[in-house]
């Protein structure tokens, strides 16, 4: 096998086929596997839960197949300064890396050894613009779980989409976020994927990302992300029944300015060494809310003026929590709805329903 292309493009490829590159007992799979062919080559990694493909074109004298290191590769790009890379493998996979006056030989791996990956029929598609599929994910990924533990469903997010109307929906236990758009879509799907895939996608959509394709089958999701192709697995088992956990009454509403609870938080933060034990005690009022934060380090309070609809009480939020969901609004102010200080709290639009995000209270002493 031999190649010839640009090192700048061959460095930016590796590095996102990384990202999905984990430690494993099969040392083929930390490598990302190179197929040399007419005119092109392409590379593909995977950890067998998803695998990401790239197509380069390069000047191709020998066509082959190779496995190398993708740690190993993406420093030896990274660190080179040539505008162009050769890449040259003989049988006993000695690869041959040259880059401007930087030479390379280093032991490959056989493309025999690597894995076959799952593919996606081209059949059931949807298609969704690509900075908008950024804005949902992004608000909401934040609320899936991290940790499987008894329910390793919600470590995923949950995506659906009904007569053009796409939602996205994450929960860990605690919190929930659910995003909605209209999308030009003649089908309907309803489909987990993890959170790690989904993230992964998001990150090779360029800013200027026009429409991205999604196909799916009833185990596997395919992404198409400007010459990109990310497949993965979805998660098995129902999602949870969020609709039943979203309170329909409120004993207090009111509305605030993003920004300004956001800045409360923070600087009432800086006493809190950990954000996801220590609740901000907020004690909701008219026409003044206080919040405070008590910690080892030492106390932070700070008001807010406020026209609280309802009678008044005090609550314990996790400060982490409402950050991460401020931020997601991406709004100059939001509706919050409260039913007491026991029952989880609504985040939403001051109009329409672009988004919903609920908390549940910590207990305060």
């Amino acid at each position: 096998m031999r190649f010839t292309t640009a090192r700048s493009e061959l460095l930016e490829a590796v590095q996102n086929l990384s990202r999905i590159v984990t430690k494993t007992s099969q040392p083929v799979l930390e490598g990302i596997l190179i197929s040399a062919e007419q005119g092109k080559i392409t590379l593909v990694s995977y950890n067998l839960e998803m695998s990401m493909k790239k197509v380069i074109y390069a000047s191709c004298e020998e066509e082959g197949d190779i496995v190398i290191s993708a740690k190993l590769l993406t420093e030896i790009l990274r660190r080179s300064d040539g505008a162009q890379v050769t890449v040259e493998a003989d049988e006993r996979l000695m690869c041959h890396i040259r880059s401007g006056n930087a030479v390379f030989d280093i032991m490959g791996m056989s493309a025999l050894d690597f894995p076959e990956t799952p593919s996606v029929p081209e059949t059931e598609k949807i298609t969704i613009n690509g900075g908008l599929l950024k804005d949902m994910v992004r608000g909401t990924l934040f609320a899936v779980a991290t940790t499987e533990g008894s329910r390793p469903i919600l470590t995923g997010l949950n995506i659906t989409v009904e007569q053009g109307v796409a939602r996205f929906i994450g929960i860990d236990g605690r919190r929930m976020g659910i995003r909605k758009e209209n999308i030009s879509s003649g089908v309907d799907c309803n489909f987990v994927i993890s959170g790690k895939a989904i993230g992964e996608a998001v990150k090779i959509i360029a800013d200027d990302s026009e429409n991205i394709d999604i196909y799916i089958t009833k185990t596997l999701v395919s992404f198409k992300i400007d010459g990109y192709t990310l497949v993965s697995r979805l998660l098995e088992g129902v999602f949870v029944n969020y609709e039943k956990a979203i309170p329909k009454e409120f004993l207090q509403t009111l509305t605030v300015k993003t920004r300004d609870i956001i800045d409360i938080v923070e600087r009432i933060s800086l006493v809190v060494n950990d954000r996801l034990t220590t609740p901000v005690r907020c004690s909701m009022g008219n026409p003044v809310s206080t919040f405070k934060c008590i910690s080892a380090v030492g106390c932070a309070t700070d008001t807010y003026e406020t026209e609280l609809n309802g009678p008044e009480f005090e609550i314990g939020i996790n400060a982490q929590y409402l950050l991460d969901a401020l931020r997601a609004t991406e709004t100059d102010e939001v509706k919050i709805s409260f039913k007491g200080s026991s029952e989880g709290f609504l985040i939403e639009p001051i109009n329409g329903d672009s988004f919903l995000y609920m908390i549940m209270p910590m207990r305060i002493k």
